[in-house]
């Protein structure tokens, strides 16, 4: 290649890299695979490697992370926020390990972390109170985000010694977390994330501080960027030291003597990657000496001490052959492609989630097309790219739908929005999606009462409505396909006792939109009665902490609707309970119980309790129930076959009860006179 040729290229290659990267870090929407970059990140290093001479000093493999957004105050680090170099098989360990042991003398071992797909924050204590957090921006310069980093529960707010220290670490939002956004959003018809590394930035860089609480987002805390203020000289030392402060690190950590060793543990969670409540796209090796580290020394961009193994795109070549339209419960209009199966990271996929209309058009989906799919988060099927090369030569672009595949109306696009919408709302499809929605077991917890007898109940005409469900009679259910005596009379048993919920239950179960389970018991706490939740303005509803106006205006708009007003006369006249029954503040105060106050953690199989009903007894005692274990953590309850969980709270030292020390509790706590 002519010189020019080789710059020419360069240029090429850099200017693709940093679109790819606006996307990735700014935008967080990225249009790139992980693969996609790296392969074109190494071709640019291997050119600049071979010509050091033409590199550029605006190339972007001298730069780190993203530019800083506007919208944030700018913070600079006191110590630079580095990226990590790369490898991508065996070999590329085996010659980091060669290279390391040219740098120094000293022994060697190896700190071996688990790589988290989130965001990088970097969190600065004063006398241990938290004082600031920042996103690494360009390595220098980052994003102020504090007030969002105060409302991430795994960050505490002050440490358990009164240190002076920055402490850097990944921000992550867990798998199931992940799900849920993404199914509010497109329930919604707002864009949903690509993953959820880029979920947990999008919720990191919200203006309202109210969003990113809601987001549920947690954290691993992987280095100090001061380790001289430690009394750690080690990585491994420093991560136990990170614990003590009352931090929250990875314990998957293993320290390893040989980079055979190493790549053992990289083995062996290639296969386990799956299992894990969190997204790693990679594996991180450090040296572990802190003596050694600065004997080896950094790059510009990068330590030559560590080095991360990014871990192969997992993808599956097939077939789309239909595109199949499903109508949410608000009117949502959702695309699915329907393709030959696929065996993709231990399951066999043959449906995948094409999101919306933009997308299709986006990445021109056709019918037929070879396409490359993923599982996004390691979970939900999506299909990254289409092999254009194998297109059929009369392949048409695919035609959208204009009308609702269920009631035929005119669909709509509302302009802030990116989903269609059928905006009849007798539309079957919509009265359908809604009744499962209010018999589910967060909202009216109805058992026996599936999708199934539900359509069947809809399509004879026996209900067009959820309140009509409790006017339903022993004979009624008899028509239907496979229910009989005992059947009928279990569903009427079901249905009455439904009855007696709490109001929140009922607020959650009428499917306004935006309205989730949390927000209906705030709702319902601060105004006690569905007339109260009826009558109350836009204002007085977004005063309540953590509801915003978004939520107040649905509530305010449904309420004002006539079939809205007529479906609660109804659920009045069947004798439906309209009041909140659950525990107020003021409730909590005189409670005297051994879960108030206290952070409990369920897990394993119950036998008197289901998990739900579990929850709800301790939260109305005072306790607060999470999903997973930490130094916060205050009691775990395990069940039969528990897993993991237990086996943390063993390590970290946290009081383990059974189910029957629960339930004893339960019964033996009371209410102060």
């Amino acid at each position: 290649m002519q010189k020019q040729d080789i710059l020419n290229k360069m240029a090429i290659l850099n200017e693709q890299l940093k679109r790819w990267a606006v996307e990735y870090y700014e935008q967080d929407a990225p249009k790139a695979t992980d693969s996609e970059y790296d392969k074109t990140y190494h071709e640019l290093v291997e050119l600049e490697t071979e010509y050091p001479d033409l590199i550029s000093p605006d190339s972007i493999t001298q730069q780190v992370g993203g530019d800083v957004s506007a919208e944030f105050s700018k913070v600079e680090h006191r110590v630079p926020m580095l990226s990590l170099s790369n490898a991508f098989n065996k070999d590329d360990l085996v010659a980091f390990d060669k290279r390391i042991k040219k740098l120094t003398n000293l022994p060697i071992n190896y700190m071996v972390e688990l790589k988290i797909d989130g965001l990088a924050i970097n969190l600065r204590y004063e006398n241990g109170q938290f004082v600031q957090g920042a996103t690494r921006g360009n390595g220098i310069v980052g994003e102020d985000i504090t007030h969002n980093l105060k409302t991430v529960k795994s960050i505490p707010m002050k440490l358990s010694h009164p240190l002076s220290v920055e402490i850097r670490g990944e921000c992550y939002m867990p798998k199931k977390s992940f799900i849920a956004l993404n199914e509010e959003r497109d329930i919604q018809g707002e864009n949903v994330f690509a993953n959820p590394r880029n979920a947990a930035a999008g919720s990191l860089r919200q203006l309202d501080s109210k969003i990113t609480a809601k987001r549920n987002l947690s954290t691993f805390i992987y280095t100090v960027a001061t380790p001289e203020l430690f009394r750690a000289t080690t990585q491994s030392g420093a991560l136990d030291e990170l614990d003590e402060l009352g931090l929250k690190t990875n314990h998957e950590r293993q320290l390893c003597e040989t980079i055979e060793e190493v790549w053992d543990y990289i083995e062996a969670f290639r296969d386990r990657r799956h299992l894990l409540d969190y997204e790693i796209d990679g594996i991180v090796v450090k040296v572990n000496d802190f003596r050694a580290q600065e004997e080896i020394g950094y790059t510009v961009k990068a330590p030559k001490w560590a080095i991360a193994y990014k871990f192969p795109a997992e993808e599956a070549e097939t077939v789309i052959r239909d595109i199949e339209w499903t109508v949410g419960r608000t009117g949502v209009v959702t695309p699915t492609a329907i393709m030959n199966p696929v065996r993709l990271a231990g399951t066999t996929v043959s449906r995948a989630s094409l999101h919306n209309t933009d997308l299709i058009e986006k990445k021109d989906i056709r019918l037929l097309d070879h396409v490359m799919i993923h599982k996004a988060g390691d979970i939900i099927p999506e299909v990254t790219r289409v092999l254009f090369d194998k297109r059929h030569a009369e392949s048409q672009p695919y035609q959208i739908l204009t009308r609702c595949p269920v009631c035929y109306s005119e669909l709509e696009k509302i302009e802030s929005e990116v989903a269609l919408r059928c905006m009849n709302p007798m539309c079957p499809a919509q009265i359908k999606e809604g009744l499962n929605h209010f018999v589910s077991r967060n909202a009216m917890n109805i058992d026996g009462l599936g999708p199934r007898l539900l359509e069947q109940m809809y399509d004879l005409s026996l209900i067009k409505n959820v309140a009509d469900l409790y006017y339903l009679t022993y004979d009624q259910l008899l028509t239907l396909d496979k229910v009989k005596d005992k059947s009928a009379n279990n569903l009427l048993s079901a249905i009455s006792s439904s009855k007696e919920n709490s109001l929140e239950r009922l607020l959650f179960g009428l499917g306004i939109q935006h309205v989730g389970a949390k927000a209906a018991k705030l709702i319902s706490e601060h105004f006690l009665s569905i007339e109260a939740i009826m009558n109350a303005s836009k204002d007085e509803i977004s005063s309540i902490d953590s509801i915003g106006p978004v939520i107040a205006d649905s509530i305010e708009k449904y309420f004002e609707k006539d079939e809205a007003k007529e479906i609660i006369n109804e659920l009045r006249s069947a004798g439906i309970n309209l009041r909140y029954l659950g525990q107020t503040s003021e409730d909590v105060q005189s409670i005297d119980s051994p879960f108030k106050g206290k952070t409990i953690v369920l897990t394993g199989k119950l036998v008197d309790y289901n998990r739900n009903d579990a929850k709800e007894k301790i939260e109305s005692l005072g306790g607060k129930v999470t999903g997973s274990v930490s130094k916060k953590t205050d009691i775990v309850v395990a069940g039969e076959d528990a897993g993991s969980k237990l086996e943390k709270a063993h390590s970290l030292g946290v009081l383990v009860w059974n189910e029957k020390q629960m339930i004893s509790a339960i019964e033996n706590s009371s209410k102060v006179e």
